[in-house]
């Protein structure tokens, strides 16, 4: 009996290499969703860890104003 083994080819150095691959095939697939999370993401960490409390008065006003468009939509 041969000594095969079964899973993925091994065609990358590492699984870490494979995997980095991988990702830059789904950022070049996916660009305008990458986009949006990277945007959701940065104004996340703004909200949480550099708002001030004017800022976060000022966001409120434009969410609202936001959500009142999308519903005439």
């Amino acid at each position: 009996m041969t000594d095969k083994k079964m899973g993925r080819p091994r065609i990358y150095e590492s699984t870490t290499t494979a995997q980095n691959e991988a990702n830059k095939r789904w950022a070049e697939k996916n660009k305008e969703h990458k986009k949006y999370l990277n945007y959701r993401s940065t104004s996340r960490s703004f909200i949480r860890k550099l708002a001030t409390e004017d800022d976060l008065n000022e966001l409120e006003q434009l969410i609202q104003e936001r959500r009142a468009n999308t519903n005439n939509d």
